[in-house]
């Protein structure tokens, strides 16, 4: 089992960082007559809003293993005939727990129809029902569902933090580790635990000697990476200069430099507008998996003649 799902915590006490807001949900979850009925978590992939969506309808007294549970993928979630179905199953009451609770995950991607469609919902919330809205981009959603909502942003996990995590998953697997590789991990991760988690695995499969050289090759694929994000974000940058990254990359999975570059746009429009990133975005959403690293050239092409 993959350590970021072995180790994903199931209280809110196993939760590392955003203590803020772990405290007020707590507050919240501890006091059925003063929580709300909807919440809207948001933060970067990776930051634990699905986790922490878990945890919340657990404290709810709705375990994600009842009938009453439902986590939805916001792709199955874009018409309104869906949205319908949501409001006519949250009439009946619970079939095995006190409340029914839904889970939507990456809910920007609505249509706007289908926003509206769910307003309704969210403005008359039955008693029993508990709606958990989860994005990585809240600024999607239109301003009268978040207004509808409690509002709560995940933040990455400082170094302090991070470390703590490493160090509690590394004694679980009885395994040590340099205190150099724990900085490396933490580099990487960008503040994000299933990132760390997911590194954290590939370097502890190794003998603790190559664990270091192995987290420094890591730390130099991931650089290069962002190199070709930064480049291809760059005002004046030519094929050339693209040219020269890409056969730096041939060695590496053209998949994970997708995810990066897919990443590393993604924080950037989180805190402002830019439309390049837009275009980068686009370019990058389909897997390359198929083409392998001819894709991954052709994106970059494409992207540098249409900005």
């Amino acid at each position: 089992m993959s350590y970021h799902i072995k180790y994903r915590p199931s209280t809110l006490d196993e939760m590392e960082g955003n203590a803020t807001t772990l405290a007020i949900i707590s507050s919240y979850t501890s006091s059925i007559r003063k929580c709300p009925h909807s919440f809207l978590l948001h933060g970067d992939t990776g930051c634990g809003k699905t986790t922490l969506a878990r945890i919340i309808s657990k404290n709810l007294g709705c375990e994600i293993t009842s009938p009453d549970y439902s986590e939805i993928d916001s792709a199955d979630l874009r018409g309104i005939d869906i949205i319908r179905e949501i409001r006519k199953q949250s009439m009946y009451l619970p079939l095995q727990s006190p409340r029914k609770v839904w889970v939507i995950d990456e809910c920007h991607k609505m249509t706007n129809d289908a926003q509206n469609a769910f307003l309704k919902i969210l403005e008359d919330t039955p008693k029993h029902v508990y709606f958990i809205l989860c994005t990585t981009e809240p600024q999607k959603l239109i301003s009268t569902i978040k207004g509808r909502c409690s509002q709560f942003q995940l933040l990455p996990l400082t170094s302090v933090e991070m470390k703590k995590l490493l160090k509690k998953v590394t004694r679980s697997e009885k395994k040590g580790m340099d205190n150099e590789v724990y900085e490396q991990i933490i580099k990487l991760s960008d503040g994000k635990p299933r990132n760390a988690l997911q590194i954290l695995e590939q370097i502890l499969a190794v003998p603790r000697d190559m664990r270091l050289e192995i987290a420094q090759q890591t730390s130099l694929k991931a650089a290069q990476s962002i190199e070709l994000c930064r480049v291809l974000l760059k005002n004046g940058s030519g094929w050339k200069e693209i040219r020269t990254i890409l056969t730096g990359l041939k060695d590496q999975e053209p998949e994970n430099v997708r995810r990066m570059v897919l990443g590393y746009c993604q924080s950037i429009l989180l805190k402002t507008d830019n439309p390049l990133c837009g275009l980068i975005m686009e370019e990058f959403m389909e897997p390359f998996y198929n083409s392998g690293f001819p894709q991954l050239v052709y994106a970059c092409y494409s992207i540098i003649k249409n900005r």
